[in-house]
């Protein structure tokens, strides 16, 4: 508790007594319920960013996770947006998740990024149908260097780093093609795991 502390308050942790770290998670909660409450119809929401970030902390039968949602309004703004408690990504609890910001007045996005997980796609077709999907690159850059030796992964990462940042969708797709056609041959895996859902709709 203490190292983390002094992270969260700086050196002025150390001595603190029980019942004033007591009042400091009170205050850091009223906070949280306050912030988790406001309305987000002042702004229009654009790009919307999602992901689950493990704890390593176990409940009792599930992987417990911190659900994280950041938007990008018309003004370019980026925004966190929802950040809850979820079990393992599943599709009910990030349905809960969309649900509340749904409440709390955010429109559908034009376009939503995340990883592969499913249970958050499956809940953003259930609450917001029109928002197109989008892997995120990052996530998908690790996935397709996962399938690859070691020896292979600094070039094909610039290779997939060449398809993203293209500036023309044209030469998006010469930088896709030539993935595959260096990497199918000897990698399979690697080249189907770049074809897997990078715009699904």
């Amino acid at each position: 508790m203490g190292e983390a502390l002094k992270v969260l308050v700086g050196p002025q942790s150390e001595g603190l007594s029980a019942s004033t770290v007591s009042r400091l998670k009170q205050t850091w909660a009223q906070e949280y319920h306050s912030w988790n409450d406001e309305r987000l119809d002042k702004d229009r929401w654009v790009y919307v960013w999602a992901d689950g970030v493990y704890s390593g902390l176990r409940g009792e039968q599930e992987k417990l996770c911190a659900l994280v949602i950041i938007g990008v309004n018309e003004r370019g703004q980026k925004q966190f947006l929802a950040i809850e408690d979820g079990v393992c990504e599943s599709t009910q609890s990030w349905r809960e998740v969309f649900l509340k910001l749904k409440s709390r007045g955010m429109n559908g996005a034009e376009l939503a990024i995340g990883d592969g997980a499913m249970g958050f796609w499956a809940a953003l077709e259930e609450v917001y149908p029109q928002t197109r999907q989008q892997r995120c690159w990052m996530h998908k850059t690790m996935n397709v260097l996962n399938c690859l030796p070691k020896s292979s992964q600094s070039k094909a990462k610039q290779s997939l780093h060449n398809i993203w940042q293209a500036e023309t969708r044209e030469d998006a797709q010469k930088a896709f093609d030539l993935f595959i056609e260096i990497y199918e041959p000897k990698y399979p895996k690697a080249a189907l795991c770049l074809c897997t859902k990078i715009v699904m709709n």
